[in-house]
């Protein structure tokens, strides 16, 4: 699953500041895994860009700075993809699997 970060304020943002990245932290309950990773997207899909930490809790965290708008993305859990159960919105990708989507 993904949150993103609540911003406060009462300014609007410039038009300029409206294609800024915003901060999203994706995480997994996922404690008995030995690596997670996020991918999608935002980072061509490579794995290896975004490694997750797992806290003492249990649960896999990634921040990222990602660009306004839909993204798909999925969790690769010790080499395999998966879906965050504790996220609710899905789509069918092009291999007939699903990705999460997220509107930033």
């Amino acid at each position: 699953m993904a949150k993103k970060k609540m911003e406060t304020g009462g300014k609007a943002k410039s038009a300029k500041n409206a294609s800024a990245k915003k901060r999203v932290t994706f995480f997994m309950r996922a404690p008995e895994a030995k690596e997670v990773s996020v991918a999608g997207d935002f980072n061509g899909w490579d794995a290896k860009k975004h490694p997750m930490k797992l806290d003492k809790t249990g649960l896999w965290k990634k921040i990222v700075m990602v660009a306004p708008g839909r993204c798909e993305y999925k969790f690769l859990v010790d080499g395999d993809w998966a879906l965050n159960p504790d996220t609710e919105e899905t789509c069918t990708n092009e291999f007939g699997t699903e990705n999460h989507v997220l509107e930033v």
